[in-house]
């Protein structure tokens, strides 16, 4: 089962968006990635306030809480608390320029 969630152009190229409460997209060009919106660190929320997510020069997304820095291709933290621990991916794909989350139980 597969849920279509925004279009493309909706998430800030460089930058994250929420697609669910628990469910963060990152994008950058024509490319996007979904990753559970906890933190390995302390499971709580990467975002400082809903929809608001820092990213550096559209690779690196940064917890807001305690700093740690993620890739966006693979989510690995590459720099912080959690150096070498992963966020959660959740598999997409884009279809005719509409981001889809290709499983669709996000509980």
């Amino acid at each position: 089962m597969s849920t279509d969630v925004c279009a493309l152009h909706d998430i800030p190229d460089g930058g994250g968006f929420e697609a669910a409460p628990s469910v963060l997209l990152l994008r950058r060009g024509a490319q996007a990635w979904a990753y559970r919106n906890v933190c390995p660190h302390f499971s709580i929320p990467l975002n400082y306030e809903p929809g608001a997510f820092w990213t550096y020069e559209g690779a690196l997304l940064m917890c807001a809480h305690h700093s740690a820095m993620f890739r966006f291709e693979d989510g690995v933290c590459v720099d912080g608390p959690c150096l070498g621990a992963s966020l959660r991916r959740i598999p997409i794909r884009v279809e005719h320029g509409r981001v889809v989350i290709e499983d669709a139980d996000l509980t």
